[in-house]
């Protein structure tokens, strides 16, 4: 099978000749990759094409004025959304860390005026040309929503989940913009694309370790409308929905069935009702599964052979009947030793075959 043919026929819960692989990495341990296999830097496309990796990703770049200004005398960088970060190092590495929450006291009149980028301002150009050239490949747009991140990166956490509780006006309003934009970001790329994007990547973190961050009936109030204009966007193009959640998310599940998404990303097995085998048993057949390699078990504190037996039992239970993507929970972190996150992929290549 081609790529996009092994994704796709794994999405409609059927077994293809192999597990689909996807990839996502923090910087550090990315760069070691890349050296590990003699790859230059910037070469992304040679370790996807190294490790197997069945995905590809297309964008329309930003071509408008910067909307924010950065601070360097305290070392933050702000994006177009206003977002505030500092690069905090650690002892494998460094990640970004959200900082100020500028939204945090906004009211709905400052939320309004507040810049954030136009689709307008977006190059959809090169979207064919992007198609054309990843054809073999499962092309995926990636457009999180991230109702509780997205609005927490601006507003703070602590106030994001007070607005969705009180149904604070300033919060909404804040997430119906941000959602809005990138609604009709997304559907000038679907357009731009004539047929050529096969899965529309969605996002919400929904779960801490042990529990839901917040209720079923807030997730059916402010969550789960927002997304289904976005479900049933990706559908009227004839995309496959995956969606990104993190933490202890499986009470959510029935929800996405009935909106219509077709496969779950992540998959921490670590956290509450989210190991494999309860995954499978509760949706197998019903969702296709995306992740379930853990970040934070043996890639990251095991040997080698920690890894092989690791993976190999993942996918002894998720690959029956097909409906199963191996990847890791979320992005490989620095301190993932090189040969054990090439031990990961090469149990998938060699025990993922149907």
């Amino acid at each position: 099978m081609t790529p996009k043919e092994r994704v796709l026929t794994t999405l409609a819960r059927q077994a293809a000749d192999r597990v689909p692989i996807g990839y996502d990495a923090n910087p550090g341990i990315d760069r070691r990759l890349k050296e590990h296999f003699g790859l230059k830097p910037d070469d992304g496309e040679g370790l996807r094409e190294v490790l197997g990796v069945d995905f590809r990703g297309l964008w329309a770049p930003y071509s408008g004025p910067p909307l924010h200004a950065d601070i360097p005398e305290r070392g933050v960088k702000v994006d177009n959304w206003g977002i505030h970060r500092r690069w905090i190092e650690h002892g494998a590495g460094g990640y970004w860390d959200y900082c100020d929450f500028p939204l945090q006291d906004a009211d709905e009149e400052t939320i309004a005026r507040w810049p954030m980028p136009d689709p307008d301002q977006h190059d959809y150009s090169g979207i064919p040309d992007q198609c054309a050239r990843q054809k073999k490949y499962a092309v995926c747009l990636h457009c999180f929503g991230d109702l509780i991140n997205g609005n927490g990166m601006l507003r703070g956490m602590e106030q994001t989940l007070v607005d969705l509780i009180t149904d604070d006006p300033a919060g909404l309003l804040l997430a119906d913009r941000r959602f809005a934009i990138q609604l009709e970001g997304a559907r000038r790329t679907f357009e731009a694309a004539r047929g050529g994007i096969d899965v529309f990547w969605l996002g919400e973190d929904l779960g801490t370790q042990d529990r839901p961050m917040i209720s079923m009936d807030i997730f059916r109030k402010h969550v789960r409308p927002r997304y289904q204009k976005m479900v049933d966007l990706g559908k009227a193009y004839g995309a496959r929905i995956i969606i990104h959640t993190c933490g202890s998310s499986s009470w959510a599940y029935e929800d996405f069935i009935a909106m219509g998404i077709d496969a779950v990303d992540t998959l921490q097995p670590e956290a509450k009702n989210m190991s494999p085998a309860y995954l499978k048993k509760t949706f197998g057949g019903r969702l296709a599964f995306h992740g379930c390699i853990s970040t934070a078990g043996p890639v990251s504190f095991g040997t080698p052979a920690d890894v092989v037996r690791s993976c190999r039992e993942t996918l002894d239970i998720m690959m029956p009947g097909g409906g199963y993507c191996f990847a890791p929970t979320h992005s490989l972190q620095d301190n993932s030793p090189t040969e054990n996150v090439v031990a990961m992929y090469e149990t998938a290549h060699q025990y993922g075959t149907y």
